[in-house]
């Protein structure tokens, strides 16, 4: 974009050295890339030797104390007209005489220290020589020619200063981007770490077993074979959660279809047998549009947790709540601290109390329930509870 745009434009460091000119520049200044690219731009067009001494003629020096202010201040700087001679291009000593319109804008970095110039020039040599020549021309015509350039001027100074904007913007949504990459990066590093380490008990317990059972032929291979089971269970439910959360991850949402909470409720109830009293409060016709397959394993998770740590009973209420259906399973064990509360939701954490009751654990589970309340427009979260832990999920209602 830079390299296409019509108004001759260069950028320079605030020591005014050269580091990029469009196509217009160079057209305009006849001269190459290789020319400019590097060099101080002072010695590529040093001011005319032959040049009045009279400051108003000497380009050199205006040009120079409007870089300095720009540097300085941090403002744009506009030189509405001014003579500044160039050499001919392959004439050494030869100026010819020119006259410019100059803005010098900062490009300023995050410290706010301006980092670029932009210098854009637009000659006006030919327009000032045709005034010359033109000593009889109306009044008039003369004035409304140059408002028209100033009108011009202004407009492509605003221009100029929408493109600095927009440079701006651009670095700010790179650095956000770089920044959330390197923390999805790193996220996934720990949660890589983490599973294989979860991975390698279990593994480690099926080595170990089949050692011994090769080591003592008269051991009781019954116990072993009990033991190799458990591991391969551990295994099995590990290698299911890594596989649901890769599935939630990278694909979309299964296919919705109306989902009656209370339903769901007692058919997984009675298909469960669970070593703790369960009481519910169910409101009937509580429905969700969502996947009835993944509702269920939220809520197994659900219980499963709650029976881990509930110390009698075990409360699953469904009620509505306009414009959402609301589950809540609550225990009435140690509960969670309002600093856990959101950590319990990350890839493998575990409380120590979870630990103890439940070594095998994954840490998977509440995390694969709330990608499944996200997946379709809810939100699962701990909540307070005098006695206990209390998880609330929130959907929306079926239209």
């Amino acid at each position: 974009m830079f390299k296409a745009l019509v108004s001759p434009l260069l950028v320079m460091t605030p020591d005014f050295v050269v580091v990029a000119a469009n196509d217009s520049f160079l057209k305009l200044v006849a001269r190459s890339q290789a020319d400019l690219l590097g060099r101080d731009f002072f010695a590529v067009f040093p001011g005319n030797p032959n040049a009045p001494n009279d400051p108003d003629v000497q380009g050199a020096v205006r040009l120079r104390a409007s870089l300095e202010r720009v540097v300085a201040t941090g403002q744009r700087d506009t030189m509405a007209l001014q003579r500044y001679d160039i050499e001919a291009s392959g004439q050494p000593g030869v100026f010819e005489e020119r006259y410019w319109s100059v803005i010098n804008s900062p490009v300023l970095g995050p410290d706010g220290e301006v980092k670029q110039i932009v210098h854009r020039s637009e000659e006006v040599t030919d327009f000032l020589q045709e005034l010359r020549l033109s000593g009889e021309r109306d009044v008039t015509r003369v004035r409304s020619e140059l408002e028209a350039m100033r009108t011009d001027l202004y407009a492509r100074a605003c221009e100029l200063q929408e493109l600095n904007e927009e440079l701006k913007q651009a670095h700010r949504q790179q650095r956000q981007t770089t920044s959330m990459l390197r923390e999805a990066i790193e996220r996934q590093r720990r949660f890589v770490f983490d599973a294989s380490h979860d991975l390698r008990n279990p593994i480690t317990g099926l080595v170990t077993e089949l050692e011994v059972a090769i080591a003592e032929p008269d051991s009781d291979l019954h116990e072993i074979l009990r033991k190799l089971l458990l591991d391969a269970e551990r295994l099995n439910d590990i290698v299911n959660d890594l596989l649901e959360l890769a599935r939630l991850d990278a694909a979309p949402p299964a296919p919705t279809e109306p989902v009656d909470l209370t339903h769901l409720v007692i058919e997984e109830l009675e298909r469960r047998t669970l070593t703790v009293a369960v009481v519910t409060r169910l409101e009937r016709q509580v429905v969700v549009n969502a996947s009835r397959i993944r509702l269920a394993r939220l809520l197994g998770n659900l219980v499963n947790n709650a029976e881990r740590h509930t110390s009698t009973v075990i409360e699953i209420s469904v009620t509505g709540d306009p414009p959402d259906a609301v589950l809540e399973v609550i225990d009435d064990g140690p509960g969670i601290a309002p600093a856990d509360r959101e950590r319990i939701f990350e890839r493998l954490f575990r409380l120590d109390d979870a630990c103890r009751r439940d070594p095998g654990g994954s840490g998977l589970g509440l995390p694969i329930a709330r990608e499944i309340a996200h997946a379709y427009g809810g939100r699962l979260y701990a909540a307070d509870h005098p006695t206990g832990a209390r998880f609330v999920l929130r959907l929306p209602l079926e239209a």
